[in-house]
């Protein structure tokens, strides 16, 4: 029952990428690890190339529609390769199983991953919840350093945690950068895609990969990005930007609650 689930909520995976421009890591993770009984760092690598390829796929029509900027998409995702390659190449490996314990209390990998990953969603949804206005820098050259310095730092992110990123790339485009929503939701997807299959390429070398169980889960999240693309034209950037932001504060929660409090 509980995998039957798993693939229903897989197509659900594209269909959040198509319309938000991220969050598909907020759920193809949970997913994986909860109804697929997924160990979290194995978890972690077949997220990677499932919203990396269902990313790749939703930008190329977003590009056919202006909704992609290339330039902004390589300024910022250039700089994470490197960092996400190194950071599941070497950093993840060698954290061990347990972190600490003092007493009673034991912090896992697990926890620390999942936690981190959970704590990262909940900030960041804030800001889109509670601002209506886009920002941006007056200074190219400027803006241009702080997405580099973003770019480098999501890249960390993305190969500790096993996401795409896109809770943390869209507010980063969005008030960085002053992008019409849209149009980071298209742009996120462009660096999502370059950054999970980045990650995953780091992982192939670590882990055996299960590509048929891979492969399908993938291929219903395709159909769902395809299905979320058709919707995100019919709904306001308003909307979906508040969607957004609340989407990624409620599963954010659910994994804290699951993980430090009823497990």
């Amino acid at each position: 029952m509980l995998e039957i689930l798993g693939y229903c909520f897989s197509i659900l995976v594209g269909i959040v990428l198509g319309m938000l421009g991220g969050g598909g890591s907020i759920l193809s993770i949970p997913i994986l690890v909860y109804l697929f009984n997924v160990e979290p760092v194995l978890a972690q690598a077949y997220s990677l190339f499932i919203v990396g390829i269902t990313s790749l796929v939703g930008a190329i029509p977003k590009y056919r529609e202006n909704l992609v900027d290339l330039k902004t998409g390589f300024l910022f995702g250039i700089p994470s390769i490197a960092a996400i390659f190194a950071t599941r190449h070497w950093i993840v490996p060698a954290i061990p199983p347990i972190i600490f314990e003092v007493g009673d209390f034991v912090l896992t990998k697990r926890e620390l991953l999942l936690g981190l990953f959970a704590a990262l969603m909940v900030l960041a949804s804030f800001r889109l919840i509670r601002n209506s206005k886009d920002t941006s820098s007056d200074s190219e050259r400027f803006l241009g350093f702080l997405l580099f310095v973003e770019g480098i730092l999501i890249g960390f992110l993305t190969g500790l945690v096993g996401a795409g990123g896109g809770f943390l790339i869209i507010p980063a485009l969005v008030f960085l950068t002053g992008l019409p929503f849209k149009t980071a939701v298209g742009t996120s997807l462009f660096i999502i895609s370059i950054n999970s299959l980045t990650g995953f390429v780091g992982d192939l070398l670590n882990h055996p990969m299960d590509w048929q169980f891979l492969l399908t889960i993938t291929a219903l999240a395709v159909v769902g990005i395809l299905v979320g693309n058709f919707f995100s034209r019919r709904i306001t950037a308003f909307y979906l930007r508040k969607a957004f932001g609340w989407f990624t504060l409620v599963v954010g929660a659910w994994i804290l609650i699951k993980e430090f409090i009823i497990s």
